[in-house]
C-alpha cells in the first residue's frame, strides 16, 4: 500500500522503509493507521487472547475508584489494557538478533510471549499471578505448540536474583503504579505506595540488566500517571533514572500514538474539570547496556 502526503503525492521513502522494517523506524509510531490495525487484526486472528487471566481493577473502574479513593467514579470508566502485538513484533525485529533470547520481567498477558516464539525467538516471562501464567501457557500450547514460551510464576525481584543466564533483549511493559490493580498480593507493585513501588521497580530493573548481554538492548513501554492531586509522577523519567543506575543508557526515545477511541468523549469533561489533557500516547524507551 502506498503512503500519500497531504497534497496527494506518493511518499516513496515511506514505502521502502515499510518493506524493509514493517513500519518506518521513526520516533513516532502511529497505531491508528489502517496498515497497523490490519496487522494487529492478523495477530489477534492467530488466537491470542491476552485479556484472559487479566481481571484487573482499573483506576477508571467505577467500583475500584469508589472503594479506593472514596469518591464517585467518572462515567468514562474503562477496562484492562491489552498490549499491542504489532509493537511487540517491531521491537523484536528491530532490537533482538534472529532467534535471540528475550526476558520480560513484567509478563502480564500472553501477547509478548506468543509473538516472540511465533517469530522464532525464545521468550522468558515472569508473572506474579498464577492464574495469568496458566492462561498464558494454555494459549502458548495451542498457538505455538512446537515452541511454547517460558512463563515463570513468581516475584521478579526474587526470580531474577536467582537466575543464572543471559539474554539478548529485554522487553516489558511494567505496571503503571496503581492505574490498574492486578491482585491483592502484598508484593504486587500495583498494590504498593509510590516510594515502595519505585524501590521495588528499580530493583527489578537492576537485576534484569545484570542478565542482559553487554551491548544488548532493553525496551520498556511506559506511560505517566498522576497522583491524587493531579500532578504527574514522571514515571518515564523515573524509568530512565533506574536504567541508568543499573548500567544501561537511554538510546532511543519514541512515542506510541494510540487509537483515540473513547478519549474523544472524555476529553471535554476532563479538561473542563481540571485543565488536564487527555493522554493518547505512551513512551517507548530503549536502553543499551554499556
Amino acid at each position: 500500500m502506498k503512503s500519500i502526503d497531504l497534497w496527494g503525492n506518493e511518499i516513496v521513502e515511506d514505502v521502502l522503509l515499510r518493506e524493509k522494517y514493517k513500519e518506518p523506524p521513526f520516533s513516532i509510531l502511529d497505531t491508528r493507521t489502517g496498515l497497523w490495525q490490519g496487522r494487529r487484526r492478523a495477530w489477534i486472528a492467530k488466537g491470542i487472547k491476552s485479556e484472559v487471566g487479566r481481571n484487573a481493577k482499573t483506576y477508571n473502574d467505577h467500583k475500584w475508584v469508589e472503594e479506593k479513593l472514596g469518591k464517585s467514579a467518572p462515567n468514562d470508566a474503562g477496562g484492562t489494557s491489552i498490549f499491542d502485538p504489532v509493537l511487540t513484533e517491531l521491537m523484536y525485529r528491530w532490537f533482538c538478533p534472529d532467534g535471540g533470547t528475550i526476558l520480560d520481567p513484567f509478563a502480564g498477558g500472553s501477547v509478548r510471549g506468543i509473538v516472540a516464539n511465533y517469530l522464532g525467538y525464545k521468550y522468558t516471562g515472569i508473572e506474579l499471578r498464577e492464574e495469568q501464567v496458566f492462561s498464558n501457557i494454555e494459549q502458548g500450547n495451542v498457538i505455538v505448540p512446537n515452541n511454547v514460551p517460558e512463563w515463570i510464576c513468581g516475584d521478579s525481584e526474587i526470580m531474577l536474583r536467582r537466575m543464572d543466564r543471559q539474554f539478548d533483549f529485554i522487553f516489558s511493559c511494567p505496571p503503571y503504579f496503581n492505574l490498574e490493580v492486578y491482585s491483592d498480593l502484598p508484593n504486587d507493585l500495583s498494590n504498593m505506595q509510590w516510594n515502595d513501588f519505585l524501590y521495588k521497580y528499580s530493583t527489578i530493573i537492576q537485576y534484569s540488566i545484570k542478565l542482559l548481554k553487554y551491548g544488548g538492548y532493553a525496551c520498556f513501554v511506559v506511560g505517566d500517571i498522576r497522583d491524587n492531586h493531579g500532578f504527574y509522577y514522571d514515571f518515564p523519567g523515573q524509568t530512565k533514572t533506574a536504567f541508568s543506575k543499573a548500567g544501561a543508557k537511554l538510546y532511543n526515545d519514541a512515542v506510541l500514538l494510540n487509537v483515540v477511541g473513547s478519549a474523544s468523549m472524555r476529553a471535554s469533561k476532563i479538561f473542563d474539570a481540571g485543565k488536564k489533557l487527555t493522554k493518547i500516547h505512551q513512551n517507548i524507551l530503549v536502553f543499551k547496556k554499556i
